[in-house]
């Protein structure tokens, strides 16, 4: 089975957190994970500069295949929205621009994926990814967060590579036959 590294960021614009599993087959594989602290006193260019740049370092260090994003949830303070989107652009463009493909995935999904209930608490979120990943502790929620962002996309991955490889297969091949105008499990 092939090896392939997955890079999960949740963005922040004072603490980005930053989350790597390897996959093989149908399991999962803690690389590392971590949080990128901005200096708030800096200007917001210096802020995002640094973020960009951190996440580049991390993308070189660690080689990953594939990158996901976690996508900005809309609430109350339209400034703080905005100045969070500004530091996810940061992440997405430092992922871009080494090559890589970035998918995004909204906290709701990610939860899905991770814990099964797309309304769990971080504290949650941080049990399963322990759990799943087999950490000897808990991680930081930002970096828990990461994880279970870059958990979310390989188990994602993986099931769209199945279904793909599930249609390449003629009907009659697939374990499925036609009955009387129903498909059946042969």
């Amino acid at each position: 089975m092939e090896r392939s590294r997955f890079l999960g960021i949740d963005p922040g614009l004072q603490r980005t957190g930053f989350g790597i599993v390897d996959r093989e087959g149908a399991k999962l594989t803690y690389v590392a994970s971590g949080v990128i602290r901005v200096p708030t006193g800096d200007a917001l260019p210096a802020r995002l500069a640094a973020i960009f740049a951190q996440v580049v370092q991390i993308v070189v260090q660690y080689q990953p295949q594939a990158a996901s994003v976690e996508k900005v949830f809309v609430n109350m303070n339209p400034t703080s929205t905005l100045l969070l989107g500004q530091a996810r652009g940061a992440a997405i463009a430092a992922l871009a621009s080494t090559g890589l493909e970035v998918a995004e995935y909204t906290p709701g999904q990610i939860k899905q994926a991770v814990v099964g209930n797309g309304r769990a608490t971080k504290e949650q979120v941080q049990l399963m990814v322990m759990h799943l990943l087999g950490l000897p502790g808990m991680p930081s929620s930002d970096a828990a967060d990461a994880l279970a962002c870059a958990s979310c996309h390989a188990h994602g991955v993986a099931l769209t590579g199945a279904l793909a490889a599930q249609a390449a297969i003629p009907a009659g091949r697939r374990g499925l036959k036609l009955r009387r105008g129903r498909l059946v499990g042969s």
